[in-house]
């Protein structure tokens, strides 16, 4: 099974190691090296210079003879170079030809451009979610998921997320109990908790470029404890609410009132993981009505409940309080999935 990886230049090194190491995994535990058969394909120069200061040679280049492929993902490249025109082309003519396809990371922004995504929905890095949805506003973007699984496409967020989508291809090709042994052997979950929010900075890939919009973003994360109903957020920049919530969605990609619940639970995030406040007061303080109100967003938009996250991501204790104390877990723990080696 022959698995294309389509490499820019610049491309981000773990969008082409990660998934490959889990296919080569795949083929090693099966007893067979020929089940996939991983090639790095360039955009025209012989090798591909990578970050981390790698470079990877190429098994063939966009203008060699068309070959069979059966899978083609398309990997990122996090400087956002000017899309080349033949490798569109490229992707216009091979796409329709293969059995299945995809993206990591930025390499969504290849297949957009393309045409090849209208009406698909589809995730990628979360520092990129904000200027993908203002590119391709009829393409239906999940700024939040991991990966995402459209018919014969299937779009990872990026980085270590190309593992996680590979993992996912092992399972349909030779079934779940292959994929968790490639999974464990990786320490990896086979279905990570949580979604990619859990790791993005403050709101950095969801502001506008528009000025009004981002007045009322900015009036957000100021004033996070007042009511900040849609009426008023509209009117604070002298909008009326329908062309208000129209823009910021067209924007941003979400509604207003779920920028400000990320907002909130971003506050929220870097409370629990920087000082050893009390939920509730933490609650408060983000403009959340209450602790229960602050659970159900962290359970939406980040997919695990405030003390896990803190059990996470919390920085170090302060001097003279011992961890053990310092941390405050809930009594029952959101399920997940263990890997033991």
């Amino acid at each position: 099974m022959r698995i294309v990886i389509l490499s820019p230049p610049g491309v981000q090194s773990l969008d082409i190691v990660g998934p490959a190491e889990v296919f080569w995994e795949a083929a090693q535990r099966l007893g067979d090296t020929d089940a996939y058969d991983i090639q790095i394909m360039s955009t025209g120069a012989a090798s591909v210079n990578g970050t981390g200061k790698l470079r990877f040679l190429a098994d063939r280049t966009i203008f060699d003879p068309d070959e069979p492929i059966d899978t083609l993902l398309v990997a990122g490249d996090p400087s956002f170079q000017t899309i080349d025109p033949e490798v569109i082309a490229w992707l216009q003519r091979r796409v329709p030809t293969v059995r299945r396809f995809g993206s990591i990371c930025t390499g969504v922004f290849l297949l957009a451009a393309a045409g090849l995504l209208d009406g698909k929905n589809v995730t990628t890095h979360w520092e990129c979610a904000g200027k993908f949805a203002r590119d391709f506003p009829a393409i239906d973007l999940d700024p939040d998921a991991i990966y995402i699984r459209d018919g014969a496409l299937i779009t990872a967020a990026g980085v270590t997320s190309g593992i996680d989508l590979a993992l996912s291809l092992v399972e349909e090709d030779h079934g779940r109990d292959v994929a968790m042994i490639v999974a464990r052997y990786m320490v990896m979950f086979m279905k990570r908790p949580g979604g990619q929010s859990q790791f993005s900075a403050h709101l950095v890939g969801q502001m506008s470029e528009t000025t009004l919009i981002q007045k009322a973003q900015e009036y957000v994360l100021a004033n996070l404890g007042a009511s900040l109903a849609v009426d008023d957020l509209a009117q604070k920049i002298g909008m009326s609410k329908r062309n208000f919530a129209r823009v910021f969605r067209r924007e941003l990609g979400m509604t207003p009132a779920d920028f400000v619940t990320a907002a909130r639970t971003d506050a929220a995030r870097r409370l629990l993981e920087d000082t050893a406040q009390p939920l509730q007061k933490i609650a408060a303080t983000c403009g959340f009505s209450d602790v229960n109100a602050m659970r159900r967003a962290f359970a939406r938009t980040i997919g695990v409940s405030p003390n896990h996250y803190r059990g996470r991501f919390q920085r170090s204790a302060p001097a003279g309080i011992e961890r053990s104390k310092y941390m405050v877990y809930e009594t029952r723990q959101p399920r997940r999935q263990e890997l033991r080696l």
